[in-house]
């Protein structure tokens, strides 16, 4: 997914300089079905099939009190994602946007999210519904659901009112 040989009609890219302003840690890979871009979905769904969270064993212990959580939110490198486009042609409409007025995975720091459908948490796996990435993507970080900061957990005396789905 990188180079310059596979632009669409109207796609422009950049030259950059390699990247060097950062560096992620990954503490796991995500498991999916899914090997190349064209199977992948282009929004994952809760629905969808079940998906496993690999950690990295040293972030077990990361993993304490997020059973009680049931969507949580994933963030993960698209490592085999392009960095170069500015101007983009997604191929179900035709139509050029700039790269920050698209979801797609092309982008200059590929970083994708996820809100996805906790199932369980065995042995250090997480197992979820609802990702759009391939198979071995890096995980770079998980966390609560941004909309349900509250754990499914009975609310202890002080905590904020609790409004179950």
């Amino acid at each position: 997914m990188t180079g310059g040989d596979d632009l669409r009609a109207n796609e422009k890219a950049i030259d950059l300089a390699p990247a060097s302003d950062a560096a992620l840690r990954f503490i796991g890979w995500v498991r999916t079905p899914w090997q190349s871009r064209d199977d992948c979905p282009r929004q994952g769904r809760l629905d969808g099939p079940e998906c496993r969270l690999e950690l990295d064993p040293v972030w077990y212990e990361a993993l304490r009190g997020l059973e009680d959580y049931r969507t949580i939110e994933l963030l993960y490198w698209l490592d085999k994602s392009r960095r170069d486009l500015v101007l983009q042609s997604p191929k179900s409409d035709g139509r050029t946007l700039g790269t920050f007025a698209l979801r797609s995975p092309v982008r200059p720091n590929p970083i994708g999210t996820s809100i996805v459908k906790l199932e369980r948490i065995d042995a250090g796996n997480l197992f979820v519904r609802g990702l759009d990435c391939l198979d071995g993507t890096p995980l770079i970080d998980i966390k609560p659901d941004r909309c349900a900061f509250t754990p499914k957990a009975p609310s202890k005396p002080g905590d904020a009112e609790v409004q179950e789905d």
